[in-house]
């Protein structure tokens, strides 16, 4: 089994990319906002029983794709710091299942960013639809780092197309 985890900030392209990459690979997808679309109705965005629901359903369902062999992308917004301990849990959860585990930081320039952040297919899901919103969260978080520890694959998106990426990742990482 392999997870593909694709990371970076609102708005660079973590989904649009990973289903380009399911679309050449047949891995499925587990996008980020699968838990956190079901959580936000009933629990604040990063309280406590927010993030406990968050960390177990992500927790389960990719024990379940490493369990039964099923090549996974999942997409994540990481901040250096405050998601290192998840982050690394999580790829643990593969690796000590016997999966591999395949890091991509998409970055891309704030300009672009603030255009891509109003786009509509974002409206669909409980995603950062404004840039005002945007502004806060990059100020907030430090979303341009790296996955301490780890290697990744570092794609700057600003204008190259989800194909070319998902490309890039496939020669990579020899998918």
């Amino acid at each position: 089994m392999k997870l593909i985890f694709i990371y970076g900030s609102p708005a660079v392209g973590k989904l649009t990319v990973s289903n380009e990459l399911a679309r050449l690979t047949n891995y499925k997808v587990f996008h980020n906002h699968l838990t956190v679309d079901a959580i936000l109705p009933i629990f604040e965005f990063g309280s406590e029983p927010f993030t406990k629901l968050n960390d177990e359903f992500r927790k389960l369902l990719i024990a379940e794709a490493v369990s039964n062999n099923i090549n996974l992308i999942t997409t994540y917004c990481y901040a250096k710091g405050l998601d290192d301990e998840r982050v690394n849990n999580l790829l643990k959860l593969v690796e000590e299942n016997g999966g591999e585990v395949n890091l991509v930081l998409l970055i891309c320039e704030r300009k672009e960013l603030e255009k891509r952040v109003l786009a509509e297919s974002r409206q669909k899901f409980k995603k950062v639809k404004t840039v005002e919103l945007l502004d806060e969260v990059l100020e907030k978080y430090e979303l341009f780092s790296t996955v301490p520890n780890r290697e990744s694959l570092v794609i700057d998106n600003t204008s190259l197309s989800a194909e070319i990426v998902a490309e890039r990742i496939i020669e990579h990482y020899k998918l």
